[in-house]
């Protein structure tokens, strides 16, 4: 049998970085890269801030520092550079540990597919939080589960890849919270991706932080 978890080929204790982003809970791009930092031992200064009348005055402010150039968040300074794109950074932080990746070319793909199909389906879902459909919670949700689910089928699992978990786990199981947050998760799940929410909350440097945070 083989074990849901399995330890960095590089641990990041000694990285230090300052990330930004919204102080929106467990809802959002920026927590993605925050669960992410966290599995693998980052050394890391929150900088949140807060999503109201303040946050248009805020953002302009971002991005006369060049902390940002769109405006939004999640932005992390690290290693000199700021980065910002939560798919991009996580691709990063992968690459820059020489971990949480494919190891191969295929591999590679099957990382890169599974994060456009999930980038897709998160525009859609910040869609939906402004102007609700029933589309969305009948249709287009369960469409992204099926589809995604039957990557996670191609191996054993729990992750993408079988036993290695890479960066698009942490944006697949975000995509799944959120889902549940908001009240738009199919009342069943692919067998695959089940396996995948148990694995990602069992993982040891993140397992106490999701706990404390499920109602958050």
């Amino acid at each position: 049998m083989r074990d849901s978890y399995v330890v960095p080929v590089v641990m990041a204790s000694n990285n230090k970085a300052v990330y930004h982003y919204l102080d929106i809970g467990r809802l959002g791009r920026g927590e993605v890269v925050k669960l992410f930092m966290k599995d693998a031992g980052f050394n890391v200064k929150e900088v949140r801030y807060a999503y109201d009348e303040t946050w248009p005055k805020v953002s302009k402010m971002l991005q006369e520092q060049g902390l940002t150039r769109t405006g939004k968040v999640p932005a992390l300074e690290y290693q000199g550079l700021i980065l910002t794109q939560h798919l991009p950074i996580l691709r990063y932080l992968a690459r820059d540990l020489g971990s949480y990746d494919g190891e191969t070319n295929q591999e590679k793909y099957a990382v890169d597919v599974v994060a456009d199909i999930y980038n897709d389906w998160r525009s859609k879902w910040v869609a939906n939080l402004s102007n609700k459909t029933d589309q969305y919670k009948d249709q287009i949700a369960p469409t992204y589960y099926n589809i995604v689910g039957q990557y996670y089928s191609d191996n054993d699992g729990p992750y993408l890849l079988g036993n290695k978990a890479t960066y698009v786990d942490f944006a697949v199981y975000q995509s799944i919270d959120n889902d549940e947050r908001t009240g738009t998760l199919p009342s069943s799940l692919p067998q695959s991706l089940l396996k995948l929410r148990e694995a990602i909350e069992k993982r040891p440097n993140i397992s106490d932080y999701i706990k404390e945070t499920r109602e958050d």
